[in-house]
């Protein structure tokens, strides 16, 4: 049960992520980086993506996704379609990691410690990534 209601958090906030890039009119725009923020919406998803396939496939799934964070913010230009692609690619890998995790692999302790207390790891990582905020707007 909880790997289907992780399934479909994950799903609505990822498509919506999906929803978030594809509203842009101008592709050359998720590069730019808007008044009080610091990092354009193409970092932000790159981010996101990383994130995910990090700690959910690499470490849950044991997929072999090994995360270069630092690509994730300093990447530019990367066209819209990959980033689709990308998207696409971290549904289905959170679809198969998830749905495929018994009980006893949801109440283990997470396989690296991110906070300050493993507790807080499992919790953190048992919430799904909320909506991409772009206040300054899509244009």
């Amino acid at each position: 049960m909880l790997n289907e209601s992780l399934k479909a958090l994950f799903n609505r906030d990822l498509n919506k992520l999906k929803v978030e890039i594809e509203s842009y009119q101008k592709e050359s725009n998720l590069w730019i980086i808007g008044e009080g923020t610091s990092n354009s919406a193409g970092n932000l998803c790159l981010h996101l993506i990383g994130n995910t396939n990090g700690f959910i496939g690499a470490q849950m799934g044991k997929t072999g996704y090994v995360r270069q964070r630092d690509l994730e913010f300093s990447l530019k230009n990367v066209p819209r379609a990959e980033l689709l692609k990308k998207i696409e690619d971290t549904i289905i890998m959170v679809d198969s990691v998830l749905g495929t995790m018994t009980a006893e692999q949801f109440e283990a302790e997470y396989p690296i410690q991110v906070f300050w207390t493993p507790n807080v790891d499992r919790v953190f990582f048992a919430s799904p990534v909320g909506p991409l905020d772009l206040s300054f707007g899509p244009n």
